[in-house]
């Protein structure tokens, strides 16, 4: 059961982490907007105002944001909440009771663990089911911007090609889908005029991409030989076909980094299933998605020295300390994840590896 000191700390968290994580993605937004608002005036006229795309692109990327700043976030909500307990001299009172400082800090070890549930909510189940909004360019807002696509690759390995797609309507023009077998050896063409897209059920990944005069050339070769004009070849009318590239789908691989926009489950499911250098993107995702939340409360432990103790000089001096270390493992952690997408597991343990002992050896000196 929580104590009057439980629930006193709490308060103090969560309304310091309600003014970090209102501060810190407002600014984020501010600053994107200011470099970015002449992207956004493109398309502007009097039948389309910009304060609807404004809107619309920024209520979907504050998703994205929490999770990009969310450690950040909580570990400064941590930080103001105990540096102005410190100052208060409440630390003083908190050990005079003879309640250690490792009371507090468990406290506080507990609310970042709550955190990151949010973060692995948010993660996990929100952008995924937004990630066609956020693969979205700023001058595109509202998903109205038609485009080519050029060999999409399926789960089964088949190659998506169309000279148009329409997002707003889900339609695919002038399509043609190259099906391969095993060894990448073509084996069948399919061409339409137009596509419509039904799933197989609400928001799933698979479905049915409906023809309009549709047809599939298929090869028959007796040997496994290069495509010849030659060999027994038919050709047959066909109304539909099954595809796992969904219109969210083709919209979020319009984006560059449309693989960390995927669940854990489904990152899992592509692990096998894409070509050899977005697995390599793959395996790294996954152990991003695995180590981010740990660095996340690494970042609180190397903090906490810092601000939880009895002196109640030199706040400010503190703080800034906790600022150079965590704000050091933060750009350590974000240049590693960045420069590391070959596949290898290092980079993403790399931050983890590195201040692990320090924290250790932060927190052993702890005075409580």
């Amino acid at each position: 059961m929580p104590t009057t000191l439980d629930r006193y700390i709490l308060r103090g968290l969560i309304v310091n982490y309600v003014i970090a994580i209102t501060v810190m993605i407002s600014l984020y937004i501010v600053l994107d907007l200011f470099f970015n608002m002449d992207e956004f005036t493109e398309n502007a006229s009097p039948t389309h105002p910009i304060l609807p795309d404004i809107l619309s692109f920024y209520g979907n990327r504050i998703f994205q944001y929490f999770s990009q700043l969310s450690g950040v976030i909580t570990l400064f909500a941590c930080m103001m909440t105990l540096s102005r307990m410190r100052q208060a001299n409440e630390m003083t009172a908190i050990l005079a009771g003879g309640i250690s400082l490792y009371r507090i800090a468990a406290t506080v070890l507990g609310f970042g663990i709550a955190t990151t549930a949010m973060w692995y909510v948010d993660s996990e189940y929100i952008i995924p089911s937004i990630a066609h909004k956020l693969a979205r360019d700023h001058d595109d807002a509202q998903g109205l911007k038609t485009y080519k696509l050029r060999f999409l690759r399926d789960g089964d390995g088949s190659l998506l090609s169309a000279q148009q797609y329409l997002p707003k309507t889900q339609e695919l023009h002038g399509l043609l889908i190259l099906e391969r077998d095993e060894e990448g050896v073509l084996k069948k063409v399919i061409q339409a005029d137009k596509a419509t897209w039904t799933p197989d059920e609400p928001g799933g990944q698979r479905g049915i991409w409906k023809l309009a005069r549709g047809s599939e050339i298929v090869r028959t070769p007796e040997e496994d030989t290069a495509f010849d004009p030659s060999e027994d070849i038919t050709r047959h009318v066909v109304d539909h076909v099954k595809s796992d590239l969904s219109p969210q789908a083709i919209e979020m691989r319009q984006s560059a980094g449309w693989i960390n926009f995927l669940s854990a489950s489904r990152l899992d499911d592509l692990s096998d299933r894409l070509d050899p250098v977005n697995q390599g993107r793959v395996r790294h995702a996954k152990h991003v998605r695995f180590t981010t939340p740990i660095v996340n409360l690494l970042m609180l432990l190397l903090g906490l020295p810092y601000v939880l103790t009895r002196e109640p000089a030199d706040v400010l001096g503190s703080v800034l300390k906790v600022l150079l270390l965590c704000g050091g493992c933060f750009m350590f952690t974000f240049i590693s994840q960045t420069f590391g997408q070959n596949g290898t597991p290092l980079p993403a343990w790399l931050p983890i590896m590195v201040f692990t002992p320090i924290a250790v050896f932060l927190l052993d000196r702890l005075k409580t």
